[in-house]
């Protein structure tokens, strides 16, 4: 926005408006181009008293008959015509900035995001998604916000993120959620440190050492509660609050640990270590893409969501 037109906002005297209803501009569009009274109240859904009575009010204000009858219906004055030529563009940009949904260009755009996800989910998706919108939003920037299953919910509402990604805890009403990927989960271990077969017995498991992701420092997870139910029990010498911390700790120490299917794949491949199923069931997880309700309906979120979505499928 310019300085001038900053400073024609400035000049408009509210005062002039108090007597102008929106709805007189719009039956007056519709009078001026049906030019009959019962025409503009059918497409008005309104009864011909009502039409009537609103181009009297439209007369009053205007000071001019607008509408005047001829022996063909009525035939618009001079100030009426030269009205049609303004009000109608004017009534259709206002339809525009009302009611049309804003447009988001992803190639022109120069927004910045806020993405919340947890350390692992980042790993995971980041080196994928950030390359590809990169390609397709050149001008766009991501700012990549650290969450847990049990903060998103905050999050969002402190407006410390737009969208979240991770494995959440059911949240508030407010709180949409939208399933991206079931997976399940694989041991790791360098193979230099524990130099065991693949895939492990439950033995090998069970006799060795694990260490375990907890994001609030709890010494037990899914894998313990599972082997309780079947009356076993594993040793869990080290804690981190980090996916990210294990990979180095894995090439320092004879350990295992059992972590996200896809962030195993990565690890693989990248630090050399050896993955394995599990040697017992454990169940399934489900990412999930978390927003508030309140931006629904914000085209630029809507895409960036389809991107994730996109990248997670893979």
């Amino acid at each position: 926005m310019t300085f001038k037109s900053i400073g024609m906002m400035m000049t408009i005297r509210e005062k002039d408006f108090r007597g102008v209803d929106l709805n007189l501009l719009v039956t007056l569009a519709v009078l001026l181009r049906e030019r009959s009274v019962s025409r503009a109240a059918a497409c008005l859904h309104l009864g011909q008293p009502a039409v009537s009575g609103a181009l009297g009010r439209l007369r009053e204000l205007f000071d001019d008959e607008l509408l005047v009858r001829v022996p063909q219906g009525m035939a618009p004055t001079a100030r009426a015509l030269a009205l049609q030529g303004q009000l109608t563009p004017l009534l259709e940009q206002l339809q525009t900035l009302l009611f049309a949904e804003p447009a988001f260009e992803p190639a022109c755009s120069a927004r910045a995001f806020s993405l919340g996800m947890s350390d692992w989910v980042e790993i995971w998706l980041a080196p994928k998604l950030l390359p590809r919108l990169r390609a397709l939003a050149p001008g766009l920037s991501v700012a990549l916000e650290a969450v847990d299953p049990f903060s998103g919910s905050a999050m969002l509402e402190q407006g410390r993120m737009e969208l979240g990604v991770s494995v959440f805890a059911p949240g508030p009403a407010w709180q949409h959620t939208r399933p991206l990927r079931s997976m399940g989960f694989a041991v790791v271990y360098h193979p230099e440190r524990l130099p065991l077969p693949s895939p492990l017995t439950l033995d090998d498991y069970l006799a060795r050492e694990h260490a375990l992701v907890s994001y609030r420092g709890a010494r037990q997870g899914i894998v313990d509660r599972m082997l309780a139910e079947k009356g076993l029990s594993r040793v869990v010498s080290h804690t981190t609050a980090r996916f990210a911390s294990l990979p180095p700790l894995l090439k320092a120490l004879p350990l295992l640990a059992t972590v996200p299917a896809a962030l195993a794949e990565e690890w693989a491949e990248a630090h050399g270590l050896r993955v394995s199923p599990p040697p017992i069931d454990i169940p399934p997880f489900t990412v999930s893409l978390i927003r508030h309700a309140a931006s629904g309906g914000d085209p630029g979120l809507d895409w960036l969501e389809e991107q994730i979505i996109a990248i997670a499928g893979q």
